[in-house]
C-alpha cells in the first residue's frame, strides 16, 4: 500500500525511488524551541491567576527548510486515497515510518527530540490544524487567536499572551481554515471571505482572509472545554455565590424566560449551558444558532444551525427564518445562541405565546441595555410598530435578565440577576435581585468583591416559583444571600 507499515517489503522498496535523491548533503542540526511553560489551567468563568509565560515555540529558518523538504517528499510518496481510508492513529504511524525513512535516506542530522518535534508537526499538517494542534490540545486555553501566519495569540486565565507559534506561510494557513470550514460545509475564500464554523467540538470558529484581511487570513477559535462547566463548578471559580447559583437553579427549573447578557468573553454561552442543566429530560427543546456550540444534556433536543448564501448567493437560511419555524416544531423551550438582529421579535413572540422557559443571549453592558438592545433589534428589522408597544412585549416576554462580565483581572463574575417588573409610562421597570458590589484590589491586581442579595422578599416570579413547588427554597435562597451580603 504504502510505507513498510503495509507489511509488504516490495511496497517500502517501492517508496523509495519516490524519496531518493542524489548524495544529499547533511543538514545542521535543528534547533530545537524550548519546552513550552506548564499548563495553567482556567475556566472560561475562573477567577483570574498570574498569567503564565508566554509559549515560546521559536524556531529556526533552518527547521522550516528541513521541513519542507521533507514534507515535499512525503506528499510524493503516500497514496493519499488510501491513506484516508484508515484512522487517525494507523495514518499517523504510517506517516512517522515514511518520515524516519525520508531522515534516513536525505543524511538529515537531528537529534531524537528534534526528529520527534518534526514527526508530530508533518503529521498535524497531514492529519489535522498544523500548528494548532499543541494549543487545540490544551484545555486551559480560551481563545486562539492568528493575525496571519507570523502572529499567534491565545487567552489564558482571562489575559492575552502572545506564543513563538507561527505557519510556515499564508497559503497554509488559509489551507487550514479551508479544512475547518469545509468540515460543516462552509467555505472561505477570495469570493466568500468571510465565515463562521464550529469544530468538531463545538469550538466556535471564525476565519476572514483576503483581500479584506490585508495581512494575510485572520482566524479566531473560542474554544470548548472538554469538561463541561456546571453552577456547582462557578461557585467554585468565585463566579457566583452559592446562594445566587441556588436562584439561578430555580429559575431555570420553573420556567422563567430568561436573557443572558454580557460583553465578548464574559461568559455567556457557558452560563447558557449551565442554566440549561436544569431543565427536566421529559421537554422538547430545540435550539437556534450560527454555528451549533450549545451542549445540552437532555434526551429531547433537537439543533438547527443557520446556514449562508451559496456561490450564487442563494439558499441563505437566516436565525429569524429558524426561530419562526421552531413555532412549527412542537417546542417546549425555545434556546436561542445568540440573538442578533430581528429574530428578536420572533423570540419574543414565542416567549409570549406558551414556550414558557425559553432562553437566548446577547450582546449589552448591563441588564436595562439588554432591554434596550432588544427593542433596537426589533426596530432595525423593519417593524413599524409604536416603540410602547414594542417595550409592552419586552415586559411580557422577558421574566428575568443575568448579567455576565468579565473584569479587568480576567476574571468573570456574574453581576446581576435582574426582574423585568413592567411598565411606568413608557418606561420598562427592572429590580435587582441579587448583585455584585465590587470592593478593590488586592496586592496582586486581583478584583476583590462579593455577591449579595437586594433585600427583595418576593420576586415577581415567586407565583410561577409556587407553581412548581419551590418557593420555600426560594425565600431560603433570598433569605441566606441577604445575611450574606449584610455580613
Amino acid at each position: 500500500m504504502f510505507g513498510k507499515r503495509s507489511g509488504n517489503e516490495s511496497d517500502t522498496r517501492a517508496l523509495r525511488p519516490a524519496i531518493q535523491t542524489p548524495e544529499a548533503p547533511s543538514v545542521a542540526p535543528v534547533v530545537a524551541r524550548e519546552a513550552p511553560a506548564p499548563a495553567v489551567g482556567s475556566p472560561p468563568l475562573a477567577p483570574a491567576k498570574a498569567p503564565p509565560p508566554a509559549m515560546d515555540n521559536r524556531r529556526s529558518d533552518n527547521y522550516y527548510q528541513v521541513k519542507a523538504t521533507i514534507f515535499g517528499a512525503l506528499i510524493e510518496a503516500i497514496d493519499l486515497a488510501q491513506l484516508a481510508k484508515l484512522d487517525g492513529e494507523s495514518a499517523r504511524e504510517e506517516i512517522r515510518d515514511i518520515v524516519n525513512e525520508i531522515i534516513a535516506i536525505k543524511n538529515i542530522v537531528m537529534s531524537i527530540a528534534e526528529q520527534e518535534e518534526l514527526l508530530d508537526d508533518i503529521c498535524n499538517d497531514v492529519l489535522g490544524y498544523g500548528p494548532l494542534e499543541p494549543l487545540l490540545s490544551r484545555d486551559d486555553i480560551a481563545d486562539i487567536m492568528v493575525n496571519g501566519a507570523g502572529t499567534v495569540f491565545i487567552e489564558v486565565a482571562g489575559k492575552i499572551q502572545k506564543t513563538g507559534i507561527r505557519f510556515r506561510d499564508n497559503q497554509q494557513l488559509l489551507n487550514i481554515c479551508q479544512r475547518i470550514v469545509s468540515q460543516v460545509g462552509r467555505r472561505v475564500d477570495e469570493s466568500s471571505p468571510i465565515c463562521d464554523a464550529r469544530l468538531a467540538d463545538g469550538s466556535r470558529v471564525n476565519a476572514i482572509v483576503p483581500p479584506l484581511a490585508i495581512d494575510g487570513p485572520a482566524l479566531t477559535i473560542r474554544k470548548f472545554k472538554k469538561d463541561k462547566l456546571t453552577l456547582d463548578q462557578l461557585v467554585k471559580f468565585g463566579a457566583i455565590s452559592p446562594e445566587g447559583a441556588e436562584i439561578l437553579q430555580i429559575i431555570g427549573r420553573v420556567r422563567c424566560n430568561v436573557l443572558i447578557s454580557g460583553g465578548t468573553g464574559s461568559g455567556k454561552t457557558t452560563l447558557l449551558n449551565c442554566l440549561t442543566q436544569f431543565i427536566e429530560n421529559d421537554e422538547r427543546i430545540i435550539t437556534c444558532e450560527d454555528a451549533a456550540e450549545l451542549q445540552l444534556q437532555q434526551p429531547h433536543v433537537v439543533r438547527l444551525e443557520t446556514r449562508p448564501p451559496n456561490i450564487e448567493g442563494e439558499g441563505q437560511v437566516t436565525m429569524r427564518e429558524l426561530v419562526r419555524n421552531c413555532l412549527r416544531m412542537r417546542p417546549e423551550r425555545i434556546i436561542v445562541g445568540e440573538v442578533r438582529g430581528p429574530e428578536a421579535f420572533d423570540l419574543l413572540q414565542a416567549m409570549n405565546t406558551g414556550h414558557d422557559g425559553s432562553m437566548g443571549t446577547l450582546h449589552a453592558n448591563n441588564p436595562r441595555e439588554a432591554l434596550s438592545r432588544c427593542e433596537s433589534m426589533i426596530t432595525m428589522g423593519g417593524f413599524s410598530l409604536p416603540s410602547r408597544t414594542i417595550r409592552e412585549m419586552i415586559c411580557a416576554s422577558i421574566d428575568v435578565v443575568v448579567q455576565a462580565a468579565r473584569l479587568r483581572d480576567g476574571s468573570r463574575r456574574i453581576t446581576h440577576i435582574t426582574e423585568v417588573m413592567g411598565m411606568e409610562g413608557d418606561t420598562i421597570i427592572t429590580q435587582d435581585l441579587f448583585v455584585y458590589d465590587l470592593v478593590g484590589e488586592d496586592a496582586n491586581g486581583k478584583i476583590i468583591g462579593q455577591h449579595r442579595s437586594t433585600g427583595i422578599g418576593r420576586p415577581r416570579f415567586w407565583d410561577r416559583a409556587r407553581y412548581y413547588g419551590e418557593e420555600k427554597r426560594l425565600a431560603a435562597a433570598l433569605d441566606a444571600a441577604e445575611v450574606v451580603g449584610k455580613s
